[in-house]
């Protein structure tokens, strides 16, 4: 009888295992978002600014290399907005520290990369959500604008 119970418990636990990397939901979120949150909370101190491709930026007075970001965060218990935004954040601390190691004021030209897929949107940058693991990747340019 126990072994029959460890059997179905085994069965139960390896089909939701299938199930929890089934879902994938995109999500397009405003970046501004993210970075208001960064700066209030102090995550990000506003030294390095951050502009989507196609959005308005300064004009790049040195090019500094380019880089990606893939940060992932646990989305469970979290909505998904909410988990692509700490996610989000993440890449943005990430960014800034490399920035500033670089002697970059600025990252520019950042887009979202999925599976090989280049995502340009002036206002948004894209987030994938499943039922465990939540991510966002983001590729970027440093650059020193002032």
């Amino acid at each position: 009888m126990n072994a029959l119970k460890y059997a179905c418990a085994l069965l139960l636990v390896c089909g939701s295992l299938g199930a929890a990397h089934a879902r994938d939901t995109q999500l397009l979120v405003p970046l501004d978002e993210v970075i208001q949150m960064g700066l209030a909370d102090g995550k990000l101190d506003g030294s390095v600014t951050f502009h989507l491709s196609g959005a308005a930026a300064p004009a790049v007075k040195e090019a500094l290399g380019d880089d990606v970001s893939n940060k992932k965060t646990n989305g469970v218990g979290k909505d998904d907005l909410t988990a692509c935004r700490w996610a989000a954040l993440s890449a943005l601390i990430a960014f800034q520290a490399s920035a500033k190691k670089r002697g970059a004021d600025a990252v520019v030209d950042m887009h979202s990369v999925y599976k090989g897929n280049n995502v340009k949107d002036p206002v948004n940058f894209e987030c994938h959500a499943g039922n465990i693991v939540v991510g966002v990747a983001l590729k970027g340019s440093y650059a020193k604008t002032r």
